[in-house]
């Protein structure tokens, strides 16, 4: 008896070690294989390149390398003055048109005055000259503004707020107009773009809550999806010589799940975080989407149709850039974040 007791208890005990490493295999095939959660995720901002609007040499440096700026704060300034040379000479150019539009204008008058003495033809020579004198001053008035204008712009100032490049600009350089001097991380354009496997997209709708574990920090950052990516570039198919499409053949029995940027926004950043574009970090999307809720409820009533989606409105974002703290560096992230079990 005492046999048959202890037999049956190591088949019990043996079923439930069994359902056990059964659940637990279940749950690890579910959350690595359908929950909405990617390590490939980075820190991403926007760069404003700094080009100035004229050339010349520059005099003055107002910056130093990686050094945070305010909308508006002076960065460098070109010599001035052949500006201010160019300014004068229109000056110059303006009062001497006005001196001939003055003069065509008493010619103007006297000839009215004079009436029948004066030929009709002579008459209306000298109202010509006068709006011919007058265009040419609105020229010259033009000529001054833009003097004036590239005057200005000799003073170069930074376009948003945010961090210099890691390298700024040093006195004496020469530089032309249009080319990047220098560059300009926006402050409040921080965000973490999200690279999904395709197949993990049915749970991912807009504005939902997710959390971001950025490599190398203990704290989580907070944020909601704000989009997701409308297209990504089909690298199997090209142009051939003949305008023919030329698709890249494949395996059939091997299928890679394609990546698509979901953006998201940052809703909570402490204020001691060091945000930096390029780190990389974990995104893990916290509720399942409406869609697949609506899904798996139409599923389970054997309804029959693609359900919509609910629609959820995304929370008004708010900056990333509150209680960031200085960039020292440029330094880009380039492992992948640490996270237990597979590569994701």
């Amino acid at each position: 008896m005492k046999k048959t007791w202890f037999s049956v208890g190591q088949i019990l005990f043996t079923l439930v070690v069994v359902a056990i490493a059964a659940f637990v295999l279940w749950r690890l095939v579910d959350y690595y294989m359908f929950a909405p959660w990617t390590r490939d995720g980075h820190v991403r901002a926007d760069v404003v390149q700094v080009a100035p609007d004229v050339g010349g040499l520059i005099v003055s440096v107002n910056v130093v390398d990686n050094q945070p700026v305010n909308a508006g704060q002076v960065l460098f300034v070109i010599d001035q003055a052949r500006y201010e040379l160019a300014l004068r000479q229109a000056q110059a150019t303006a009062l001497q048109r006005r001196a001939t539009l003055d003069q065509a204008r008493r010619e103007d008058a006297r000839n009215r005055t004079l009436g029948d003495l004066v030929a009709r033809e002579v008459t209306e020579e000298s109202h010509s000259r006068v709006q011919t004198a007058e265009a040419a001053l609105a020229d010259a008035d033009v000529a001054i503004d833009t003097a004036r204008l590239n005057l200005q712009r000799t003073t170069v100032v930074s376009p948003v707020d945010g961090y210099l490049n890691d390298r700024a600009p040093r006195t004496g350089e020469y530089v032309t107009a249009g080319r990047s001097v220098l560059s300009v991380v926006d402050l409040h354009s921080f965000r973490v773009d999200g690279y999904f496997e395709e197949t993990k997209l049915h749970g991912i709708d807009i504005g939902q809550p997710v959390d971001i574990k950025v490599m190398g920090e203990t704290k989580i950052l907070r944020g909601h999806v704000q989009s997701i990516v409308a297209g990504i570039e089909d690298r199997d198919r090209t142009q051939g010589s003949n305008l023919l499409p030329n698709v890249n053949p494949a395996f059939s029995w091997v299928r890679l799940a394609q990546r698509i940027p979901v953006r998201i926004a940052l809703d909570e950043v402490p204020a001691d975080f060091r945000m930096i574009a390029g780190r990389t970090a974990t995104v893990s999307v916290r509720d399942i989407a409406p869609l697949a809720k609506s899904n798996t409820v139409a599923g389970a009533g054997g309804a029959s149709g693609v359900i919509a989606a609910s629609g959820a409105s995304a929370p008004a974002p708010v900056s990333a850039a509150s209680g960031v703290l200085p960039v020292s560096g440029t330094g880009m992230g380039t492992a992948t974040a640490s996270a237990p079990g597979a590569s994701q």
